[in-house]
Order: C-alpha cells, then structure tokens, then sequence
C-alpha cells in the first residue's frame, strides 16, 4: 500500500515538474537575468550600478527599452538614488548658485518700464524683438529699430564697442559677450556673458537657438554606426580629441571636418524625413536634431574647455534623444539634468570611454537611464539653466535695469 501510494506521488510530481518546463519554454514565466551590471559614471565621480540585464543585447528600438527600464528599474528608484547623490555633490562643492544666477524677488525694483535698443549685433534672433510683460509687474520693450525705442533707458552691444563716454542721463551702455573667455569692453555699465560672476547671465540652452527646424525625433537608433559627429569649424585641438575617440568606434561624421559619409548634406539622403523644406536649399541646422536623433550617442566637444561655458553643442544632443559624450566645461553637471550626459573627462582614456560606449550601446536597460531625467521629471540644474537662457534675456535684463536705476544710476 505505502509503495504503490509512493509510486502515485512520484508520477505527480513527475508531471508537475514536466508541465513547469514546458511553461517555462514556452516564455509564461520571465525570470531575471543575473549578469553583472554597467557601472554608470555620474558627475563628481560618483559611481551606481544602473542594470541587471544582460550587456550583450543590441537593440535598435528606445520605446522597447524603455518599457524594460521601466519594469526593471522605475521612476521611484531613480528619483532617490539622484536625490542622494545630489546631496552627495552639495557637500562636496559650494553651491550650483555658483554657477546659475538665483532668481531674484520683487523688491529693489526702481522703474515700471524699460526700453532697450539693440544696437551692434550679429546672432542675436530677430524674434527676440517684443513688447515684454516681465514679473513684478515690470515691463520691457526689446527692440532693434530707433523708432520704436527713440529714448531708450539702455544701449545693447554685442560685436561693437559702446561709447567711450556716457552723457549724464543717457542710456547705460550694456555689453555682451558669450563667447569663451568673456572679456569685457572696460566702458560698459552693464556686463552680459555666460558666467554667474557677472552682471546679467545668459546660458545657451534656450529655444530660440533652435529655430527652423525638422523636430521630427526618431525612436528607432542606429546599432551599427554608435556615434553621430558634425563639425564644420575644424580646430586642431578637437579635431584630435574627436578623432582619437570615432577612431574606436562606429560613427557617422557630418560637417567638414572628418567627414565620412559624402558630404555635409548627406544627413537628407540618409534621413529623407528630415528635409524641413522641400522647395528651399537644405541647411545644416535645419536637419540637425532629427538626423542626431537617429544615432545613440552624440560626440559634443565644446571650442574651449572651461567654467560654466555650456554651449549648444550639447543642448543639441540633449534635446535631439541621444545620449551626448561630453567635453568640455568642468561644471557641466551645474548645468544639465542628472545623468543626462557620459562626461569624456571622467575616464582613464579613450579606450576605456569607447569600451563603455560599446557596452552601453548593447544595454537598453542602462542606456534607458540616460533618457529616464525627462521621463521621471527629474531635471537637476537644468530648469534654472533654461530660464537663465537668451529667451529670457529681455526681462532679466530690464530688471537689472530697474534696479539699478536705469538712466539715474
């Protein structure tokens, strides 16, 4: 009775364990997978594992990677672990208010409105010309015709320089230079530049450097060729940063500069949903985020490598959906969501930076993180960066203005 009892509970558990392979193999349970995870170089050198999915796992599809960040990883989890190491970076350096003017409140404001004319200029958008109705209640006309501002409380040079002298009760002489450096005119009242330190800071992030453009943003990335590269001012020192880097790894380079695809307009017969105007001559800058955003990473070398100069090479990439590979400005992290970017300066060499490029390019989980800041709403640094950007130049300019006094000062 006890044998032939034992022998029934053997068969059943023979068939159990048989219908469990067969579930198994068929996919209806997911188990994990346990191969070692992608260390993720964060700014300041702080260092967290981001996967637990196989590195080995080419994939072309961001939506598809997403889904399995989501599953594997999640908003909740990002969002503490950045919020620690946040607290990690402010005991380490001074304050991000070092590198971003703080937003002031409404007292000290001496005037209601504020006229500016643009006078010696180049790059500044024609569309930044407007009647403004800024906070605190303050007013602000922006304008480039001396008939609209026939007496205005401030002059606005950027390629000229201002008057020598300025008249008792004339216009403040206001002088701009964005460009690395930041050397004043040593006669202007008011001094505008890229840096924190000075008068009136203006960062590169805004929409306005981003006009006339195909925002078209493809989900579907290129797994072979890894890196999208274009530069057409070709300096000697980046041109060997660039090509010590792309020479490790597969890469597409548009512009002048080490060019290997057939020309700088070859972005358009690659990407022919990239074409912004069908019946006008192509530009560079028209196809420009739609072409990066093809690609996995984009290779964003700033001209000069120093404080607080973030320019829009990487706000390009940022905005495009790729993942930049950084150099440049030694603060950048005062500047861009967290683990927004892989900051090129933070590896031994270049081929320990290419090796991690490969790696996470075969990494949906881990290269998902990169894009989980616009995702989860975790955005660092990076709100205040936008709203210190040109598109808000105008306001924050007349309110220094007023405070200052404007003509009275």
């Amino acid at each position: 009775m006890l044998c032939k009892r034992s022998l029934n509970t053997l068969i059943v558990a023979s068939m159990m364990g048989l219908a469990l392979l067969i579930l198994f193999f068929s996919g209806f349970f997911e188990f994990p997978y346990t191969a070692p995870t992608i260390p993720t170089v964060l700014g300041d050198n702080l260092t967290k594992p981001t996967s637990q999915i196989n590195k080995s796992d080419p994939f072309k599809d961001l939506l598809k990677a997403f889904k399995r960040w989501d599953s594997q990883m999640g908003c909740a989890q990002f969002r503490k672990r950045h919020k620690e190491s946040s607290l990690v970076r402010n005991s380490s350096v001074s304050s991000a208010s070092s590198a971003l003017q703080s937003v002031g409140d409404c007292g000290g404001l001496k005037m209601g409105h504020v006229s500016v004319l643009v006078k010696g200029w180049t790059w500044i958008p024609d569309n930044l010309e407007n009647l403004y109705s800024c906070g605190c209640g303050l007013s602000c006309l922006w304008t480039k015709s001396g008939v609209l501002a026939d007496d205005p409380d401030a002059l606005l040079f950027e390629t000229t320089t201002p008057p020598m002298v300025r008249r008792k009760g004339g216009p403040l002489r206001v002088y701009m230079d964005l460009e690395p450096g930041r050397k004043r005119s040593g006669v202007e009242d008011i001094f505008i530049s890229y840096h924190a330190g000075d008068d009136v800071q203006s960062t590169y992030a805004g929409a306005l450097f981003h006009n006339n453009r195909n925002y078209h943003v493809s989900s579907s990335k290129n797994n072979k060729t890894l890196v999208y590269w274009s530069s057409s001012r070709c300096l000697p020192d980046r041109n060997q940063l660039a090509s010590e880097l792309l020479n490790l790894l597969p890469h597409h380079s548009f512009g002048k500069c080490m060019n290997n695809v057939g020309g700088p307009d070859m972005a358009l017969v690659m990407y022919p949903e990239c074409a912004n105007d069908a019946n006008g001559a192509p530009k560079w800058w028209d196809h420009l985020h739609c072409a990066m955003s093809h690609y996995k990473f984009v290779l964003a070398i700033e001209n000069t490598m120093t404080e607080s100069y973030v320019t829009e090479k990487l706000f390009y990439a940022l905005d495009s959906g790729a993942v930049p590979i950084y150099f440049g400005a030694p603060n950048v992290w005062d500047f861009i969501p967290p683990h927004s970017i892989i900051d090129g300066t933070k590896f031994s060499s270049m081929a320990e930076l290419a090796s991690y490029v490969k790696s996470l390019a075969n990494d949906p989980v881990a290269y998902a993180e990169y894009h989980a800041w616009r995702r989860c709403g975790v955005m660092g640094n990076y709100g205040k960066t936008r709203a210190a950007s040109l598109d808000t130049l105008p306001c924050r300019l007349c309110e220094f203005i007023s405070r200052k006094g404007g003509r009275n000062a």
